[in-house]
């Protein structure tokens, strides 16, 4: 299996939220749009001309060496290699919030009313934030196709700054 990664697009981010409206739905655990496992920040940019909002969508990271797991007192919080996912053993989490603290990008959130930490696992390999996101702000995609863009925009700087 070619392992994945939820890419964000900000730029194109409308703050619509039906990112979270069906993130939601597709999760019988979940039954308030606060407890989205992907959520919208919204930045006021302010410049001489004008003051704009800037939009970002939030969701876990899936990171190599997630600072959550490591700092899981109760190792509810596991890496399973063979889907290349982080997930959470909620049988196990006793909902301390030290992942909370540890996560860098605010993806981890706790649950109050089960008193459990939860966060985007993915929709095993099928999200349904990015089969929603009409501005195609959210894409799902393999990290060898990461490379490309990159690639890509380095070859025409190179070529611009070729020109005489």
């Amino acid at each position: 299996m070619e392992p994945k990664t939820l890419v964000v697009h900000p730029e194109k981010c409308n703050n619509c939220k039906d990112c979270e409206t069906a993130c939601i739905d597709s999760r019988s655990t979940l039954t308030s749009p606060g407890l989205s496992c992907i959520r919208i920040m919204r930045e006021k940019l302010k410049s001489e001309e004008s003051e704009d909002d800037f939009f970002f969508p939030v969701a876990c990271k899936q990171c190599e060496n997630p600072p959550c797991l490591a700092v899981c007192p109760k190792e509810a919080i596991y890496k399973d290699e063979e889907i290349d996912r982080v997930l959470i053993d909620r049988q196990k989490c006793v909902g301390c919030g030290m992942c909370v603290q540890a996560c860098p990008f605010g993806a981890m959130k706790i649950d109050k009313k089960r008193g459990k930490s939860y966060k985007c696992d993915l929709c095993a390999g099928d999200p349904e934030c990015v089969k929603v996101c009409e501005p195609k702000a959210l894409e799902y995609l393999d990290f060898e196709m990461l490379k490309y863009p990159n690639m890509y925009n380095a070859a025409r700087k190179i070529a611009w700054l070729g020109r005489t």
